[in-house]
């Protein structure tokens, strides 16, 4: 992951090597040789996400440099981070190591196999909210991530959970249970909050040169003294991910970069409104930096 784009531009490289000092430890080799396991670890797979994207931003502005400041960033949950960064609000040394920190809380937070998640397709709103109140049994179960029409994601105790996916059929709803190693952006993630807190009152936070719509309230911050604050709430509360983007769409967005690996958000805003076109940049050849 981003080893052409090391190799391909000296301001990337200069991510991967900033990043490997600020951990202490080679990130950038996990990211290219891995092995598997170990990348994929939330501790090590938070950092080197984070790495890459700035990485590719970094080459893109290299290469690019004619191209004008955003309107707006946005990331989805993780992704955050990488937008503040994008905006100067947070170094990406400080960043790596809150979300380093940030991926082993999140992780230690709940026992494992205490937790899960699970796709709900085909629901709005309203539906799913009713789902997870009838599948809780008064343990710990709502709606995590609201990624797009028809796709929400729900977070809680394993037991819900799975309550949630036998019951969703017999209300017309299709539910995936999710490989993942912890309820994330759930009640449960709540020792998570109070870590990331303490780690992000050691760090300044700068100045913003544009708005970052905040995954909490799906609405655009400009404004330092709160960056802390909507990131601690990002933890255990849900990712508004559609919201995000009909705020963007409304307030006049047409082009976006998805600066980053993956065609993940590309794909959820297709859904949302296609008003929005969507530029992957993660490559060389798509940061024309060859």
């Amino acid at each position: 992951m981003g080893s052409a784009l090391y190799a391909s531009s000296p301001a990337a490289r200069a991510c991967f090597d900033s990043a490997d000092r600020a951990l202490g430890f080679a990130l950038t080799k996990l990211c290219f040789e891995g092995p598997l396991d170990a990348l994929t670890l939330t501790k090590h797979a938070q950092p080197a996400i984070l790495t890459a994207s700035i990485a590719a931003l970094a080459a893109l502005r290299e290469a690019r440099p004619e191209l004008p400041a955003p309107a707006f960033a946005a990331g989805h949950s993780l992704g955050e981070y990488s937008a503040l960064v994008a905006a100067g609000a947070l170094r990406l040394e400080d960043a790596v190591r809150v979300v380093h920190l940030r991926g082993q809380a999140m992780q230690e937070a709940v026992p494992e196999g205490q937790g899960a998640m699970a796709a709900i397709m085909g629901g709005d709103d309203a539906q799913v909210r009713e789902l997870c109140v009838e599948a809780a049994q008064g343990e710990v179960l709502a709606p995590a991530n609201f990624n797009s029409p028809g796709q929400i994601v729900i977070s809680g105790a394993a037991g819900a959970v799975a309550r949630a996916v036998a019951l969703a059929p017999g209300k017309k709803l299709k539910a995936i249970a999710l490989k993942v190693s912890a309820p994330f952006h759930s009640a449960l993630m709540a020792p998570a909050a109070r870590q990331v807190a303490a780690a992000l009152e050691k760090i300044t936070v700068g100045k913003l040169a544009f708005p970052v719509v905040a995954n909490v309230d799906a609405r655009p911050n400009q404004d330092a003294e709160r960056v802390r604050e909507l990131l601690v709430r990002q933890v255990d509360g849900a990712v508004r991910w559609q919201e995000s983007v009909a705020f963007m769409v409304e307030a006049g967005v047409t082009e976006a970069l998805e600066i980053g690996p993956g065609k993940v958000l590309a794909n959820l805003v297709k859904r949302i409104d296609k008003r929005i076109s969507v530029t992957g940049c993660f490559d060389p050849a798509t940061l024309k930096v060859a």
